[in-house]
């Protein structure tokens, strides 16, 4: 058995998400949110390159060693499949491990907004689900396909680097390709799955121009693209989608995201009032008659209004998402406070005691 097990193992027996390695540490565990040391003495920068090495497939170590970058899947057969990040620092080598659920839960089961059921039965155009790293984007995509591949009969193609939730063809057929296994790229995958005759394709990370042209391409051509973004709102993701071009080149791209784009999902995680878990919430823009306009004309400022003025069709901003699980208990104020954008209407909410305690 391999040593970095034992570590997964302790992993799940204490319910934690991620699983820190760093040259000079003991191994880390995110429990909640929280970093926690696990009772180990810390690990040598050689005695990592050999826990690394020791699960690493066989035809990537000589990229890791050559890139020192790397992503994969590993899986404890029987027991759980994890996201492996192998890296370099000024320490030496290190890596991040992130457990993927067996079990792919439902849209009811995540608790998501009821809207979202509405943007998988989209014909076409492009959905972006945003948020930082770790805020759940994979999940919630993953319980997106599955209802689509519960309820109908579609192409899916997805592109991830690496394959994180194992989709099970049920009305659909779901075809998951893995960049540096199954293709050499994104868009090396995406200009293959434009000749394949998808209905959905699933881009696992808009990592660069190339990636997000395809992309956008698909989307006008009459498919169904879903990707994701590191951004936290629908601002900042249509700015950074045009950003990525050169100048003499974004009015074109505007006409196209203008066309295209049908929904921006932001989401971000949040620590449960009871300390025993987290809790997702959501900024939701969806297509409107005035977005268009918006885009193209890059009056992107002009977006907040548009949300607020469409909660009835299910459209929210962050802040009322948090401020609503504020009010029902299921968040605690300091944690409402540090992820809202106008933070002053959540200010009246903490006691100064708690307001020092946990900014200290």
């Amino acid at each position: 058995m391999a040593r970095i097990d034992d570590f997964l193992k302790a992993l799940m027996e204490k319910k934690g998400s991620d699983l820190h390695l760093c040259s000079g540490l003991p191994p880390k565990i995110r429990i909640h949110g929280r970093l926690e040391p696990l009772p180990e003495e810390p690990i040598s920068a050689e005695q990592m390159l050999d826990i690394l090495h020791e699960i690493c497939p066989k035809d990537r170590w000589e990229h890791y060693r050559s890139n020192l970058d790397m992503d994969f899947a590993y899986e404890l057969r029987g027991l759980a499949r994890f996201r492996v990040n192998y890296m370099n620092n000024h320490y030496g080598p290190g890596a991040v491990l992130r457990i993927i659920p067996t079990k792919i839960l439902t849209l009811e089961e995540l608790n998501l907004p009821p809207v979202l059921k509405e943007v998988c039965e989209y014909p076409s155009g492009l959905v972006l689900v945003t948020g930082p790293t770790g805020s759940g984007k994979s999940t919630t995509l993953a319980a997106m396909i599955d209802y689509i591949n519960t309820r109908f009969a579609k192409h899916i193609i997805t592109i991830e680097d690496p394959i994180e939730f194992v989709h099970r063809n049920k009305g659909s057929i779901i075809v998951q390709r893995e960049v540096g296994s199954d293709t050499e790229s994104f868009d090396v995958a995406l200009r293959g799955a434009i000749r394949a005759d998808p209905d959905i394709i699933l881009v696992g990370e808009m990592r660069d121009l190339e990636t997000i042209n395809l992309a956008l391409t698909c989307a006008a051509m009459g498919m169904l693209v879903f990707g994701t973004l590191h951004t936290n709102n629908a601002p900042k993701t249509i700015d950074r989608i045009i950003d990525a071009f050169p100048a003499d080149e974004q009015p074109q791209i505007r006409a196209m995201l203008a066309q295209s784009l049908k929904a921006v999902i932001s989401q971000l995680l949040c620590r449960t009032a009871d300390d025993k878990g987290r809790c997702a919430v959501h900024e939701i823009l969806l297509d409107h008659e005035a977005l268009a306009a918006t885009i193209r004309e890059g009056q992107i400022s002009n977006i907040r209004s548009i949300i607020e003025q469409s909660t009835g069709r299910g459209m929210q901003m962050m802040d009322n998402c948090l401020m609503r699980l504020l009010e029902e208990g299921r968040i605690p104020p300091i944690e409402a406070y540090m992820k809202a954008s106008n933070k002053r209407d959540f200010e009246k909410f903490l006691g100064s005691e708690e307001f020092d305690r946990q900014l200290a």
